[in-house]
């Protein structure tokens, strides 16, 4: 009987340990198919920053480094200036990214770093307990913000995908979703042009992936879907911010 569908060899046989309903089991599995698709699993190597996903390296059959938190750009610059024919990744959440690693991200892109980040937003601080992000939407409860997120108080979400696009380093800037078929399809096409990006020495690349957290959203997982529909998507529009390949 023919196989029509495995775990990409990239993704070690382990649970993953992710509350019920959160997607980056999803976005792992992603990333790991590209890099079997590519072939570049011998020469692939992760950064983890601090967050859910911390632990990246019990997950991935691939060389993995932990990076302090909001660390992960610049750690990965020196691992591919070390080695810079070996395919260098990050995977960062919003918190994580956006917050303490603001810096990190904006000038990585900004030299053009031949690396590729993997950007998960879910508009809340995750491992945590569910506090105001970078990327909270308006209005958002949280909790250090019961009341909802107010401007005036807070100031506005940061919107990594648009600001990063307007440096001259970054090859390629794409936001996705996973909340149905047809996104994570999307996504996988994207996650794909990005590590191809970096392949092809064109500059820094990142793909930003719209996550739920049902946990913090205190919502069940079906509800959570619905939630990012409704909410993050007229907030965080998807689609390609900067793609050199297309540039006249």
């Amino acid at each position: 009987m023919a196989v029509v569908f495995k775990r990409p060899h990239a993704l070690k046989d382990v649970s993953l340990p992710y509350c019920p309903g959160c997607s980056h089991g999803i976005i792992h599995r992603l990333v790991a198919e590209v890099i079997d698709e590519l072939g570049v699993e011998g020469e692939a190597i992760g950064v983890s920053s601090v967050g859910c996903t911390y632990n990246n390296y019990l997950f991935f059959n691939c060389d993995m480094a932990q990076a302090a938190h909001g660390r992960a750009p610049a750690v990965a610059t020196g691992i591919k200036r070390v080695h810079p024919d070996h395919v260098v990744f990050t995977y960062q959440g919003d918190g994580d990214l956006a917050a303490i690693g603001t810096a990190e991200i904006v000038h990585a892109a900004a030299r053009g770093e031949k690396i590729t980040t993997i950007f998960v937003n879910n508009a809340i601080y995750g491992m945590t307990s569910g506090q105001m992000a970078p990327t909270t939407l308006l209005g958002q409860v949280t909790q250090t913000t019961p009341y909802g997120r107010k401007p005036e108080l807070h100031g506005y979400p940061i919107k990594v995908c648009e600001m990063l696009s307007t440096l001259e380093g970054a090859a390629f800037v794409e936001r996705v979703s996973v909340h149905d078929i047809k996104n994570i399809m999307n996504a996988k096409k994207a996650i794909k042009k990005a590590f191809q990006t970096q392949l092809d020495k064109k500059g820094f690349s990142i793909v930003e992936v719209l996550s739920t957290c049902p946990t913090n959203w205190g919502l069940e997982p079906v509800e959570a879907i619905q939630w990012l529909q409704e909410n993050m998507l007229p907030a965080y529009p998807l689609g390609n911010f900067k793609d050199k390949d297309m540039e006249v």
